[in-house]
């Protein structure tokens, strides 16, 4: 594919399962969760890999473009601050291949204060898989039954 900013003679190879969109799908037009893409792709998501898996339309974080030589400036994702501030108290269930240590610290920092925060990390070198986007799908139920309960 060739995302923004790319030349026709300069694209990025992807690799992705056609047999995620339907499960993504359904996790999408749940109603119980509001999907956003925070990735680097930013609206090229949206325009290039959402549609290559056949995926609802949805927003995207419009993250910066950090003059950045690792994706780890201070010891953390990059994304991280960005994805804190938008946030802000909402729960979060979020997927990426790229967390360390201190991310994980900070999702349950994050919990102990009463953000519900859970950290999906797929092995970069096989992907996404099926059993992670049922563990999303169980996560959010789980959120959905705890926050509906204590609302009683």
């Amino acid at each position: 594919v060739v995302p923004a900013g790319r030349h026709l003679d300069d694209p990025v190879p992807i690799w992705l399962n056609p047999n995620h969109g339907p499960l993504l799908t359904s996790l999408l037009t749940s109603g119980l969760v509001t999907p956003v893409w925070c990735t680097s792709w930013r609206k090229d998501a949206t325009t290039i890999i959402g549609p290559l898996l056949d995926l609802p339309d949805f927003s995207y974080l419009d993250l910066p473009r950090p003059q950045i030589t690792t994706s780890h400036p201070n010891g953390y994702l990059w994304k991280r601050d960005h994805v804190d501030a938008w946030l802000g108290t909402a729960p979060v269930v979020w997927v990426d291949d790229d967390f360390t240590a201190l991310d994980h610290i900070w999702a349950a920092d994050r919990t102990a204060q009463g953000c519900a925060t859970v950290l999906i990390q797929p092995d970069p070198y096989v992907g996404l898989r099926a059993r992670d986007l049922v563990c999303v799908q169980n996560l959010v139920a789980r959120l959905f039954e705890n926050a509906a309960t204590s609302d009683e």
